[in-house]
């Protein structure tokens, strides 16, 4: 189903603001890596946005996905004080892991694996 327009603008408006709340809390770095908020989708009734969260460089996401879970509460306080002239009611936040980061390495190797043939398959 296609997005409507109301729900590009709100993912948008709602994808900046979280950057900001993310740098602010300091959740922008954390276990020696990078988070940043990848894309938000909105439901058409815009009361739930869907988080999805890129992690750089991070060995235990699972661990990193806890503690933004655990400031989410945090984080959606924030978010309600800078969005709450631009909508009526703040979204039920819900945070998801954006592995796509991981597919793009996967399928470099992948790559360079069939340009160069000699090479081990281990590395």
């Amino acid at each position: 189903m296609e997005e409507g327009k109301r729900q590009k603008q709100v993912a948008a408006v709602l994808q900046e603001e979280l950057n900001d709340i993310f740098r602010r809390l300091g959740l922008n770095m954390m276990h020696n890596g990078m988070v940043s908020i990848s894309s938000v989708k909105v439901t058409p009734d815009l009361l739930e946005a869907r988080i999805y969260v890129s992690l750089f460089q991070i060995e235990q996401p699972e661990l990193a996905m806890k503690q933004i879970e655990d400031k989410a509460w945090e984080v959606k306080k924030h978010l309600s004080e800078k969005v709450k002239h631009q909508l009526r009611r703040i979204p039920v936040l819900q945070f998801y892991l954006d592995d796509t980061l991981d597919h793009v390495f996967k399928m470099e190797e992948l790559f360079k694996q069939i340009n160069n043939p000699q090479a081990p398959k281990g590395e």
